[in-house]
């Protein structure tokens, strides 16, 4: 079985504005480094969209229903004061990103890919229930664990947060339910503020790893190895989601970290070693924040590449 990768142009048709860091160009920096000859062994394939029964596994009907009644014909609008925007092909991208990582839960549990990549935009995993928050608008990472619970009938999904920003929404579509796990390694203080280690969900059910501006490689593997491998491994998770996003690189703008690349691809391999003991190996991975060119091109290769197994 090869990785498959989920993609669609429509991700790219997200228009947040001039000088918005959420911009098109990310996604053509991912879609650059994994174009390159070294990742022809990968299986493409085209994001569906998603459905609004996926939507409303995690977010309120209300929302939705204003999100969509916000889409514009022409123009921005401002969801949440001017950080999180909709532009006429907003719909569309945020739908794409739903079906893709609904797709790639439904392709691992058929057992036709070995892992999934979706490479798609505006991420998701600020979006809360009721709220677009931090450049999301559906949380696609909580509709993938979700949909794993109530399409395949698992009991127990993890989702493994690397981004350097705290995946809020994620924790508050986990919070309550105890066969969903949530893990967040991220900088503190940073937004949007969540993310305290003692935020650990109604039933134990989540981990937060805070750390500080400019924590490097050795501090970033030893908090991971010490307090989210091993919580992750008692969970036992029948499959793992991972929210990537590679904003803790040290090229970032927007944060204060000081990851490499290859840190990316040993959180990955130590992820991926646990889906091996726990779930014969199911990883959907869903890209989120990135606002370097440099961070993404390596920081995404570096992962996916680990998920092939190089």
């Amino acid at each position: 079985m090869d990785t498959w990768v989920f993609h669609h142009p429509a991700c790219l048709a997200h228009e947040p504005g001039p000088g918005h860091p959420e911009a098109p160009q990310r996604l053509q920096s991912v879609m650059k480094a994994l174009r390159q000859p070294e990742f022809s062994q990968l299986t493409w394939r085209e994001a569906p969209l998603g459905t609004r029964e996926q939507v409303l596994l995690v977010h309120h009907a209300e929302y939705v229903d204003a999100i969509a009644a916000a889409a514009p014909g022409r123009g921005l609008v401002a969801l949440d004061g001017g950080d999180t925007l909709m532009s006429p092909g907003t719909w569309e991208a945020v739908m794409r990103c739903v079906g893709a990582a609904c797709a790639g839960v439904d392709a691992v549990m058929a057992g036709e890919a070995a892992n999934a990549f979706c490479a798609t935009r505006p991420c998701g995993h600020h979006a809360e229930p009721d709220r677009a928050m931090g450049f999301c608008i559906f949380n696609q990472a909580a509709i993938a664990a979700v949909h794993a619970l109530e399409t395949h009938g698992l009991q127990r999904v993890a989702v493994v947060d690397f981004d350097v920003h705290h995946g809020n929404g994620t924790q508050a579509a986990c919070f309550h339910r105890p066969q969903l796990f949530f893990a967040s390694s991220h900088q503190s203080p940073l937004y949007p503020g969540t993310g305290a280690a003692h935020e650990s969900g109604a039933s134990g059910n989540i981990v937060n790893l805070p750390l500080p501006p400019g924590c490097g490689s050795t501090l970033f593997r030893s908090a991971v190895a010490r307090e989210l491998l091993p919580a992750l491994r008692r969970f036992a998770p029948e499959l793992i989601v991972v929210s990537a996003g590679f904003d803790a690189h040290r090229c970032d703008p927007l944060a204060s970290m000081a990851l490499e690349d290859e840190d990316f691809a040993w959180i990955t391999r130590e992820v991926m070693a646990i889906a091996g003991e726990a779930c014969e190996g199911r990883i959907v991975s869903i890209l989120e924040g990135g606002y370097s060119v440099e961070g993404l091109l390596g920081g995404s290769a570096a992962h996916v590449r680990a998920l092939m197994g190089h």
